[in-house]
């Protein structure tokens, strides 16, 4: 009977639960802080992408660009017998981003899997709006052949062992172009 109240009234070790209890909080919020940035990589990721394959896109438009060194035009204009035309090239950014990021085209959305089959993230809805600079511009400011892109991204989002709301975002990227000489 001794020997139990003496174990029972011992104090080593009573720290730790205290001590477990730290451990798991500390590794629930690394948990949510590696998901959190696991959907920023991604965000940043197809982004980066995005605002490439926009430049591409207005690296291409360089051929039609109005070389008016004097004047100091930029647009894309095209000479039609005695006027100029406006001559815009949109390309294909869709397949450039599947390209580089490796994404499957299933109707409207263009996804990502893991190898597992498991959707890593997916986008939808590209929208380009190109600007071409005025013709004869005056304001050098405003003469600029520009270009602004939008995406929306969905990247699902799981968090100790749970399946949560998708994070869904637009992503957008601008991207111009103004000769040197």
């Amino acid at each position: 009977m001794q020997k139990i109240l003496k174990v029972l009234s011992d104090n080593r070790g009573a720290s730790f639960p205290l001590i477990v209890a730290i451990a798991l909080a500390l590794l629930l919020i690394f948990c949510g802080v590696s998901e959190y940035f696991r959907l920023m990589i991604i965000a940043q990721g197809v982004r980066d992408t995005m605002q490439a394959a926009v430049i591409s896109t207005v690296n291409d438009n360089y051929d039609d660009v109005y070389h008016g060194i004097r004047e100091g035009y930029s647009g894309a204009y095209q000479p039609i017998a005695d006027d100029f035309e406006e001559s815009l090239d949109y390309g294909d950014i869709y397949d450039r981003i599947d390209r580089v990021l490796g994404l499957t085209d299933s109707g409207r959305y263009h996804k990502k899997s893991s190898a597992e089959g498991k959707l890593e993230f997916q986008i939808w809805d590209l929208s380009i709006d190109i600007r071409n600079a005025p013709f004869a511009a005056g304001d050098q400011k405003s003469a600029r052949f520009e270009a602004d892109s939008t995406i929306m991204l969905e990247v699902p989002v799981s968090f100790a062992g749970k399946i949560l709301p998708s994070m869904q975002i637009m992503v957008k990227s601008t991207a111009g172009y103004i000769p040197k000489f």
